[in-house]
């Protein structure tokens, strides 16, 4: 079986010519790919940097994709590092890491004490160098050696870096080479910046597969004109995304087939995927096949997998999050660690050779979320769910939680019921906290057209249809609307943004 960057390489050989990668304004192709990833590899080894992971810094640079694989080609774990996230942040990163060198593709000047950095004009000379390692495969990243860190929020506000390996990154590729339709050529969109795992999802299937990877960079999606304009050259045959960018995209009616005719596949990970939303996507691209995947960061971005379909919207709401992959068991337990039976809600834990070897430099957090299971390598994901007749359900964050006039309130149940109204587009719910208590439920949503002459009437709709749904308790007492969700740079509903935006 070819590894990971033997099969990366065999397209470079095969099809050079073929675009790997392209943003709005630069494309690479596989044969240019190889050559900087060659260089850079080559210099890494020459001056010693090999020991440690190496921090990547940008947004979504075709040079990224070669600094990432010229990093495991010289035997180091790359980290991928957003340009949007704060500085000090990063300093938290580099700290944890031990990374002594950072390599971005950005004419900036960075200053860190502790760190090596690379620019713009320095890697340009690097990639261009002839001056190459003969035998570069003897250094490549291999098996169970780590291939990425990517850095997850942590509980106390510092970030956890969760390593992920060759044979983790190649269980989750395989598995969606096979079981999603996936052909060999095809071109991928790439929403997610690379330091969220979703980019992982197009990334490394379009580039095993010699497809073509078309980044959709956060100036595009800022202008919704020029995002729409790019879209309709871009001749997308596999979409993957959050749910929320798809219901920013879905506010223009003109996103159909009409706009994406080849469009043949969609894969939505990262957040729930309403009733609503696959409906109205159903309706708009109905030779399409539409994916619903869940999955944390520590088990390589997703291993659960179900088909969308006319029946599955009738059938269930919310939607199901699917069955695991081939090479993985999920078992849902109770508070002391018994398995449940089917039918009944408890925390996912899932095992086999996707799971993660754990978190960079921190044991303690390591050992509180994984362990053995039957010789498998398991994870503590902290979702609530349940089966179904073989199908897993997703019922939200065991943590994100609240007690309001005594009841104990999962705030996603109360999301999920909300989308499944006709006439909301999205909605969020915030808790009103008042010394850590809750006082009450605030729901922020985006409707629909409607005849509606007061907030107040459609308020007092929006409640009474929720009564089919909820128990009175669970119903948010006050609504606001908005035209729009904010979104971060990951693709999902920045609710840190709607706190600001609503109680400042």
């Amino acid at each position: 079986m070819k590894s990971i960057i033997e099969q990366i390489d065999y397209w470079a050989i095969n099809t050079p010519d073929t675009i790997a990668f392209q943003n709005s304004d630069y494309s690479l192709t596989y044969k240019t790919l190889k050559q900087q990833s060659d260089a850079i590899a080559s210099w890494m080894i020459k001056n010693n940097f090999t020991n440690k992971p190496v921090i990547v810094y940008g947004h979504m640079q075709a040079e990224m994709i070669s600094i990432f694989l010229g990093s495991v080609k010289a035997g180091c774990a790359y980290i991928p590092v957003d340009e949007s996230i704060p500085f000090e942040r990063l300093k938290k990163m580099i700290t944890n890491s031990g990374a002594n060198l950072l390599i971005t593709p950005k004419d900036i000047t960075l200053e860190f004490d502790s760190i090596n950095i690379i620019n713009f004009g320095e890697l340009q000379k690097i990639i261009e160098s002839t001056d190459l390692v003969k035998s570069l495969t003897d250094f490549n990243v291999k098996d169970d050696e780590t291939f990425y860190i990517i850095y997850t929020s942590g509980s106390t506000g510092d970030p956890k870096g969760v390593q992920i390996t060759e044979k983790n990154l190649r269980s989750f590729s395989n598995w969606i080479l096979k079981d999603f339709n996936i052909y060999n050529g095809q071109r991928f969109l790439n929403q997610a910046p690379f330091s969220f795992d979703l980019s992982v999802m197009d990334l490394y299937p379009s580039l095993l597969s010699g497809g073509t990877l078309l980044a959709v960079e956060k100036s595009l999606i800022e202008r919704p004109k020029a995002l729409f304009e790019y879209l309709m050259e871009s001749d997308i045959e596999v979409w993957t995304s959050t749910p929320s960018f798809i219901e920013m995209c879905m506010m223009n009616p003109n996103f159909s087939e009409l706009l994406l005719p080849n469009l043949k596949t969609f894969l939505f990970c990262g957040e729930v995927l309403s009733n609503n939303s696959a409906k109205q996507l159903l309706s708009r691209f109905p030779k399409a096949e539409i994916y619903n995947t869940y999955g944390p960061t520590e088990a390589t971005v997703a291993v659960t997998f179900v088909q969308i379909t006319e029946e599955v919207i009738n059938q269930y709401s919310p939607l199901p999050i699917g069955t695991p992959k081939d090479d993985t068991i999920i078992y849902i337990i109770d508070e002391l660690g018994n398995p449940l039976p089917d039918g009944e809600t408890g925390e996912i834990i899932i095992a086999g050779p996707s799971v993660s070897k754990g978190y960079l430099n921190n044991q303690l957090k390591t050992d509180a979320a994984y362990y053995q299971i039957n010789g498998m390598r398991a994870y503590k994901t902290g979702d609530s769910g349940y089966f179904d007749h073989g199908l897993l359900f997703y019922k939200g964050r065991i943590d994100f939680q609240v007690k309001l006039h005594g009841y104990r309130i999962e705030i996603e149940d109360i999301e999920n019921n909300i989308r499944r109204l006709p006439l909301v587009h999205s909605a969020v719910i915030l808790p009103e906290m008042k010394d850590d208590k809750c006082l009450d439920l605030h729901c922020l949503v985006v409707v629909k057209e409607h005849d509606f002459e007061k907030e107040y009437h459609l308020t007092r709709f929006l409640k009474q249809e929720l009564n089919k749904y909820m128990p009175t308790y669970m119903i948010p007492r006050k609504f606001s609307y908005l035209q729009t969700l904010p979104m971060t740079t990951n693709g999902k509903v920045d609710r840190k943004k709607l706190l600001e935006q609503t109680y400042q």
